[in-house]
């Protein structure tokens, strides 16, 4: 007999579940993958058109000007790389462009495989073990603890994490991976705190790409200490705060050796032509970047503390305190874990809402649930759907 079906590592299996449950994709309300719930700029839009052959400019014979649907993308992608070099004052040496971050974990954990055991704050993204098994990379657990402050940002939890493993000598334990804000937790930690683990680290990975989404966020940004520490790696997404996953376009900034090896060890043309010109678009314009993390800030600030009160008030859950664009939910019913993962499959089958499954995340299991950020109108039918359920399948009563 089949078992239950394995944890998805990754939200957004839209299109699949819509098969399975024989409905349209765009009738399903997603709240397992993080992405902002805003239509990509306009400016992104056109621009995309025109790459796709919708300008008379672009052709073929002398004189025709570049087609990135035509054309092989620059093998360098010097342009993206000055964009996004002149984004985070750096030099574009320094800047590695990649399909999405997890192209740029493989590479990573390459490195990591190379400089010892890697320790993983746990739960955490599972991305990062499938990295390193790539490699076949030795990792340990450093659990984290289950309840934390509310109050953000706070210190990275070393010590009640029981400290740095005693038993794993300098020249070993050397390769620490984080994310900032966490994922799934949503806890955003203090660059102060994380600082002093550069001393500690033959090599520091720090996933920030959920950190431009958060309201004061670059503030505890590790960009700054790039050019200090060449054991430091901080990746980037554009694919959650633009909702363009679709495109597969994060990047990565370190040293220019390193990057200059990891761009040896890859395929040729990693990123696609229109993706690169997406970032390009994206980040050329300061005033119009400025406008948009107004907006996409402005969102969270908002609607998260609107949806936490609200998910506290279902019984049966218990929404964490989160600075990102997620909440962590965790299962209780008379101080006893209670199962969320009935409730999951209830709402993806019943109401066609997806939830992110979190049995994937090393320590949670079907007692949690992680919930993404929706306009309002998203959380409003979110919140319908599971006050229903928690009425046993009927309509709440009229308030």
């Amino acid at each position: 007999m089949a078992g239950p079906p394995a944890a998805d590592p990754h939200g957004g299996n839209r299109i699949a579940i819509a098969r399975r449950l024989g409905c349209r994709p765009e009738q399903l309300l997603e709240a397992s993958a993080s992405l902002v719930p805003f239509p990509a700029p306009a400016a992104l839009r056109r621009r995309l058109r025109s790459g796709l052959g919708g300008s008379a400019r672009w052709g073929l014979g002398p004189g025709a000007a570049p087609s990135p649907l035509r054309d092989y993308p620059d093998r360098g992608y010097g342009a993206l790389r000055q964009v996004i070099a002149a984004h985070h004052g750096l030099d574009p040496a320094a800047v590695l462009p990649g399909n999405g971050a997890a192209e740029l974990f493989t590479w990573a954990a390459r490195d990591a495989a190379a400089s010892g055991t890697s320790l993983l704050p746990t739960p955490g993204f599972a991305d990062y073990r499938r990295a390193l098994a790539c490699w076949g990379a030795p990792w340990r657990p450093l659990p984290l603890p289950l309840t934390w402050s509310a109050q953000f940002p706070q210190p990275f939890p070393l010590e009640a994490m029981g400290g740095w493993p005693a038993d794993l000598a300098a020249a070993d334990a050397s390769v620490l991976w984080i994310t900032n804000p966490h994922n799934p937790s949503g806890q955003l930690w203090s660059r102060t705190s994380l600082e002093p683990l550069l001393e500690r680290c033959a090599l520091l990975i720090v996933d920030e790409a959920f950190l431009p989404l958060l309201p004061d966020g670059e503030a505890q940004s590790l960009v700054p200490l790039l050019a200090d520490h060449a054991n430091l790696v901080v990746i980037r997404s554009l694919t959650k705060l633009f909702a363009i996953a679709g495109l597969r376009l994060g990047y990565a900034l370190a040293g220019p050796q390193r990057l200059a090896r990891w761009s040896a060890w890859r395929d040729p043309w990693p990123v696609n032509g229109l993706a690169a010109l997406a970032g390009e678009t994206l980040l050329a314009d300061g005033a119009a970047l400025a406008r948009w993390l107004e907006r996409v800030r402005g969102w969270v600030a908002q609607e998260g503390p609107w949806l936490a009160a609200r998910l506290a008030a279902v019984d049966g859950l218990v929404p964490l305190p989160s600075a990102a664009n997620f909440l962590l939910v965790r299962g209780e019913a008379a101080g006893q874990p209670l199962p969320l993962e009935p409730l999951r499959l209830r709402l993806q089958n019943h109401h066609r809402i997806l939830l992110r499954d979190c049995r994937s995340f090393e320590r949670l299991g079907e007692s949690w649930l992680r919930i993404a950020l929706l306009d309002r109108q998203g959380n409003r039918r979110l919140l319908r759907a599971l006050e229903r359920e928690a009425a046993g399948g009927r309509p709440p009563a009229p308030r």
